[in-house]
């Protein structure tokens, strides 16, 4: 099988980072022009990817190294992605950070698995040219990862963003894609696990809206689909097939959490989507 989609994965220096707002941002404003955003979180997260699939109204899908093999995370990855125009995954933690010292089941590893471009967000409080040199670290940590693009965020004034943008041309050659600056009204809700569930927002669309125009302004949206289309296609050995089958999945409609995992569904023609109250209904 072979699946050309166009591709960003967007990663972070570390965790609370602005990927999930930035990433949720960019799938609303894709998905308003009319285009099939096809969204995917690394791990098994089920908060982020529920912003997501709110910002882009379509299901997320996990892809996890730990829990699936890379055959089965590539087989999920294009199957899901067949009629899509774009798809973007969004990582956890930082770009590198796995569960021992090698990074395995890092975002970079799903990254490669993917053969997805990365673009990086860095959180620029209180720094300057020191940006360049985290840049400059990941690249030459592992040379197979690509990172195309960087994005600047949480900037505090004109002449920091200037210092950071002339450091990172010359020490890194990698585009700054975009500059974001502190913002009160642009963040989602968070609590001890990390964001509050949208289903317990009571104004999650107008966050991602909100989120949607602050990418919009702040973000080169030409230069990342260039970035996204560069993608190479995508190829495995499987020979598993397509059935034509009728596949039902079911998320809660409660607003109490709950963790529950999109089933990364491998059949993508006649699902159906079922919607249950964990607390109130009976299986």
């Amino acid at each position: 099988m072979v699946a050309n989609c166009p591709r960003l994965t967007i990663a972070g220096i570390g965790g609370d980072s602005g990927k999930t707002v930035i990433s949720a941002g960019l799938c609303k404003v894709w998905q308003k022009k009319g285009l099939k955003v096809i969204p995917f979180k690394k791990g098994p997260d089920y908060i982020d990817m529920s912003w997501l699939r709110l910002a882009a109204n379509h299901p997320c899908y996990n892809l996890d190294l730990f829990l699936m093999n890379r055959e089965q995370v590539l087989f999920s990855f294009m199957v899901n992605t067949l009629h899509a125009d774009i798809a973007l995954i969004e990582g956890n933690r930082g770009l590198y950070d796995g569960i021992d010292a090698k990074g395995s089941v890092s975002t970079a590893e799903l990254a490669k698995v993917l053969v997805s471009p990365v673009v990086l967000i860095v959180d620029c409080i209180k720094v300057t040219r020191t940006v360049a040199a985290l840049i400059l670290g990941c690249q030459r940590l592992d040379k197979d990862v690509e990172i195309k693009g960087v994005i600047l965020n949480r900037i505090a004034t004109p002449r920091q963003e200037e210092i950071i943008r002339k450091s990172i041309e010359s020490y890194c050659r990698v585009p700054v894609v975009g500059a974001i600056p502190k913002l009160t009204d642009v963040t989602f809700p968070g609590r001890h696990l990390g964001l509050v569930p949208p289903q317990e927002h009571p104004m999650a669309e107008e966050a991602i809206n909100t989120a949607a125009k602050t990418v919009e302004k702040f973000l080169d949206m030409e230069k990342l689909w260039q970035i996204a289309v560069q993608a190479p296609p995508l190829s495995d050995d499987s020979e598993q097939l397509l059935v034509d089958t009728h596949t039902s999945f079911a998320e809660p409609s409660d607003k109490y959490p709950v963790f529950c995992i999109q089933k990364n569904d491998q059949s993508p023609i006649n699902k159906e989507q079922l919607t249950i109250g964990v607390i109130h209904d009976s299986a």
